[in-house]
């Protein structure tokens, strides 16, 4: 009978998000993973099965971390506006001051995506989540008066998708000021 667990697998796949995330998938090596997680290369594959599974199960966790918070921020009481330049505040001050990572989402895409249809599919579901919340937000807008009725919600949606995806980029430089003005012309266009 082998040796129960001295991991917690949760814990290890928060850890392991965080390394893919720093370093990007290809150049994470699993002892990279076994170091940072600190487990032995034995549990690593018995319990991940490879160094791709475990960065899918990581993807998938920042997926669902990442929707939570726009979708959290576009929820809140108060006018349209203003919580869709608090989300792409947000958005972007937490890509550039996590050390300037950008974000995990967007740096797949740009490593993998064009070669690995499956990290392709995970990143395009949380592009098309977080487009979906900022369409669903401006059609509020639209209702309340906030936004012009007879502006294309799946647009501007998109507009905002492809300006946070940039802004994703531009944050690996660690230029808030930058950031701040593009949200601001993004904002203006609304």
């Amino acid at each position: 009978m082998g040796r129960p667990k001295q991991f917690d697998p949760d814990v290890a796949v928060n850890k392991a998000m965080e390394l893919f995330w720093r370093k990007g998938f290809a150049e994470t090596t699993p002892q990279d993973l076994v170091t940072e997680l600190d487990i032995g290369k034995g549990s690593l594959y018995n319990t991940f099965a490879s160094k791709r599974a475990l960065f899918d199960l990581a993807l998938r966790r920042y997926v669902e971390m990442r929707v939570a918070g726009v979708v959290e921020t576009l929820e809140r009481p108060g006018p349209v506006t203003e919580r869709l330049r608090v989300a792409l505040r947000r958005l972007a001050d937490a890509d550039v001051t996590l050390t300037s990572r950008g974000c995990l989402g967007v740096n797949t895409a740009v490593e993998l995506a064009g070669q690995d249809e499956a990290a392709a599919e995970v990143v395009g579901r949380l592009f098309d989540r977080i487009e979906a919340a900022f369409r669903a937000v401006i059609e509020e807008g639209q209702r309340s008066g906030e936004i012009a009725a007879g502006r294309d919600s799946q647009q501007l949606a998109g507009l905002i998708l492809a300006s946070f995806i940039g802004m994703s980029v531009l944050a690996k430089t660690a230029d808030a000021q930058r950031l701040r003005r593009t949200i601001d012309a993004v904002m203006a266009v609304l």
